[in-house]
């Protein structure tokens, strides 16, 4: 991402996005930094090499604005409120293919942790890489996802549809 910046910052205004999350900027650090005149980058990155969470929110949303809660490398939730409507992003990267099970254990816990703290009440928008494919067929599982993949399920996948 370094030297991107002002490219992303271009992009996301063309597109009239307001709030954009990405990930593996290798930021290292967990902090707030503005993207030009119009955005600002939250971000979350301990190990430089891999993962790092990260939300870019146009700058007139700022103040609106409320908590920005860095749970580890791979999960970062903002919350917002806006007239009577409180919202929580919780941005992740889930461990692929080949991370250590304990990693991926450790993911799915702080993800979990954040969304049981979600009241009554709030709204909630997950911008995740989950790193499952969850297959197109979804026989005894319509109440969670559609028809949309492309490759069978495997223990990853079935991860993100028990979720």
């Amino acid at each position: 991402m370094t030297g991107k910046a002002t490219e992303l910052a271009d992009m996301t205004q063309r597109r009239k996005v307001d709030i954009f999350c990405v990930q593996e900027t290798r930021w290292k650090g967990n902090k707030a930094r503005s993207l030009g005149a119009e955005f600002k980058l939250f971000y979350n990155d301990v190990d430089k090499k891999r993962n790092g969470v990260e939300i870019i929110v146009k700058e007139e949303l700022i103040r609106n604005v409320v908590e920005v809660k860095r749970v580890s490398g791979r999960l970062i939730m903002l919350k917002a409120t806006c007239l009577l409507i409180s919202l929580k992003l919780a941005r992740g990267y889930a461990p692929q293919i080949g991370c250590e099970l304990e990693e991926k254990e450790k993911f799915w816990s702080e993800l979990d942790e954040v969304m049981q703290n979600i009241h009554k009440g709030e709204r909630v928008v997950i911008g995740t890489d989950f790193n499952g494919p969850v297959r197109v067929v979804n026989r005894g599982d319509e109440e969670v996802m559609g028809r949309i993949g492309i490759q069978n399920r495997n223990a990853e996948g079935q991860v993100v549809v028990d979720f």
